[in-house]
């Protein structure tokens, strides 16, 4: 018995070292002897021990927080820009062989390029067009991490972060904007009361009794307040005919 008990545990073992099950989202890259065989899974897999090896990829998307990068704008002010990075494995054939650590290899290329993109620009655009420069990197890091088999699908910039005296100074640009403003708009009002009043003077010198008709409202309106002034009306025909006669 001890004969056949010792052959059928080995072969036992065997199998069950052998047998790996791999779940939807990932699949194995496997190697015969160092070389590449392919890519096998979901399910169940046979990978056979000390002849075959097998290198676990995992398909769901990675979120990769891009530490804070000191960044030097076109403007030269200096900033600290942090990110996040959405990517996947599209050819786990392609992510373990043509890079060692394709997780790391990202993360270091999302630093260059946060910084390098960001260099090119204005503080004002880093600041209003952030969903600009955000297309912007992504497409420079997808394209260059094809080869990998890495797909970036997102990029966001979280924070820009300044030092106190840019923040003081962006605080007194925006008060001395709205105050630039307020002075347009009172200019601007200025100007279309006087030019109401000029029409409302045409309209009036093209009718006499106008300014006769606004002369008694005037008192009218003077005798509603309580005041001690007193008001002598003067017909404006009187004026009319001392005017004639000098």
């Amino acid at each position: 018995m001890i004969a056949y008990l010792i052959p059928i545990l080995f072969v036992l073992g065997l199998i069950a070292l052998s047998v790996r099950i791999l779940p939807e989202y990932q699949r194995g890259v496997v190697f015969f002897l160092g070389r590449f065989q392919g890519v096998k899974g979901p399910g169940l897999i046979v990978v056979i021990p000390g002849v075959q090896q097998m290198v676990r990829v995992d398909l769901r998307t990675i979120t990769l927080d891009v530490p804070s990068q000191d960044v030097i704008s076109r403007d030269n002010v200096t900033v600290r820009v942090n990110a996040v990075l959405y990517f996947r494995v599209v050819d786990p054939n392609k992510a373990i062989i043509q890079v060692e650590d394709y997780y790391s290899a990202t993360s270091q290329l999302a630093q260059t390029t946060l910084r390098s993109v960001l260099g090119k620009h204005d503080l004002d655009e880093m600041l209003s067009e952030r969903d600009k420069l955000n297309i912007d990197i992504q497409e420079i890091l997808d394209e260059q991490t094809d080869n990998w088999g890495i797909k970036v699908q997102n990029v966001e910039i979280k924070h820009v972060d300044l030092n106190e005296n840019m923040i003081r100074a962006i605080a007194r640009q925006a008060e001395a904007e709205r105050e630039r403003r307020a002075k347009v708009i009172h200019a601007e009002g200025e100007q279309q009361a006087a030019e109401k009043l000029v029409e409302a003077a045409n309209i009036m010198s093209a009718t006499p009794g106008a300014m006769q008709l606004r002369y008694l409202q005037t008192m009218s309106d003077m005798s509603n307040k309580n005041s001690s002034t007193i008001v002598f009306p003067l017909p404006m025909d009187v004026m009319e005919m001392f005017r004639k006669k000098s």
